[in-house]
């Protein structure tokens, strides 16, 4: 049962606390992560949606009494993951490593959900001025061969971790939920490629994606979508868009989105520690991706704070109820309501940062699935 804490670990951007954890604690038992994650990928995704599939009366008395903030519960099996997470402190390499972190975030994720096959996959590469950008489009086999809208997808992990094999399953997921075609982009990382290289990449594969449409995309279709930093990236790639002029996407997806690098929200805080994302993970990031405090008001790092949100495309904002960027992510939704945008924003209220990669929880697919099936909807309503 100890090695099931690992579970917790794999689809979320850091783990900075679990480390931490580790280092203050003398009585916990101690871990090789890669022993543990090399059992654990073995033993493969439907072991890991078998424990935390178990009947909830189990899963309850296994995770404890419920767990309430904010008069929202924890999903029991998302507590069982919590609790399984304090029971067992997990050590290996030093925690600041971003090589470490890069490809602890790819296996992990691979154990997290099982990529489904019934999707059509195709690598390319999108030229820009700065770099050859490496992509993947996704497709389901399913559909006809009509053309369709194109959904341009930005990974998460902090603008440090993550890549197209990270968010592959997740990406699969939305193609099938959508009927769209969906192009993930490996933008540029921090800290070699710090601020504003990302945000660089993102608009510069926009806009070749808008303008070079394939004989299956609908000309000119092409909706930004993406989580955490990735989310960030997709609501700075539409201000961009709008503040030169030029198409905008023609709609945005916003997934627990990253939007106020001042770390100022209460939920900061207030979840500042043991559900997945820590504050001590987000400054991590945020020293290698903008380093500096001026930084941090700029509204390309931090677009809640750009003066002007009129004018941006129709945008869907998921948050999750337990989640350190809930507040920041529903605090853009409202920016833009206000601002006269069209917005559905919806709360998974029982959820934590990275639910989107945790297909192997109750209803994990389903709702990643739905995430494709609500921006596809959107999208049509613009057209």
């Amino acid at each position: 049962m100890r090695c099931a804490a690992i579970f917790a670990d794999s689809p979320v951007e850091g783990r900075a606390g679990l480390h931490a954890r580790a280092n203050r604690s003398h009585s916990r038992h101690l871990v090789d992560n890669d022993a543990v994650l090399d059992i654990l990928t073995r033993l493969g995704t439907a072991a890991a949606t078998g424990l935390l599939g178990l009947p909830e009366p189990v899963i309850r008395r296994l995770a404890g009494s419920p767990q309430s903030i904010d008069g929202e519960t924890l999903q029991p099996a998302v507590q069982l993951m919590l609790r399984l997470n304090q029971a067992v402190a997990v050590v290996g390499a030093d925690d600041s490593s971003v090589t470490r972190r890069r490809r602890d975030m790819v296996r992990g994720a691979k154990l997290a959900m099982a990529p489904p096959q019934q999707v059509a996959v195709a690598e390319l590469t999108i030229p820009t001025p700065a770099a050859a950008l490496p992509a993947r489009r996704y497709r389901d086999r399913g559909w006809s061969d009509a053309a369709r809208p194109v959904i341009m997808y930005l990974h998460g992990g902090g603008w440090v971790v993550g890549d197209l094999d990270s968010h592959d399953a997740v990406c699969r997921q939305l193609a099938l939920g959508s009927g769209c075609t969906v192009v993930s982009v490996a933008y540029r990382l921090a800290p070699q490629h710090p601020f504003p290289d990302a945000v660089t990449d993102a608009v510069a594969a926009f806009r070749w994606l808008r303008d070079n449409p394939q004989p299956e995309d609908l000309p000119g279709i092409v909706a930004v979508m993406g989580d955490s930093a990735g989310g960030n990236l997709a609501a700075v790639t539409s201000m961009a868009m709008r503040d030169a002029g030029e198409q905008l996407p023609a709609a945005q997806g916003l997934i627990y989105p990253g939007t106020d690098l001042r770390m100022s929200m209460p939920s900061i805080n207030k979840f500042a520690d043991g559900f997945f994302l820590t504050r001590a993970d987000m400054e991590w990031y945020r020293s290698h991706y903008a380093p500096d405090p001026e930084q941090w008001r700029n509204p390309q790092v931090s677009p809640l704070l750009a003066e002007d949100h009129r004018g941006l495309p129709a945008t869907a904002v998921w948050t999750a109820g337990f989640d350190p960027l809930r507040d920041e992510g529903s605090a853009y939704a409202q920016q833009l309501r206000d601002s006269g945008t069209t917005v559905q924003e919806q709360c998974f209220t029982d959820q934590v940062h990275g639910f989107a990669n945790m297909g192997f929880l109750p209803g994990g697919v389903a709702r990643t699935r739905s995430l494709g099936q609500q921006l596809a909807t959107l999208i049509n309503s613009q057209l």
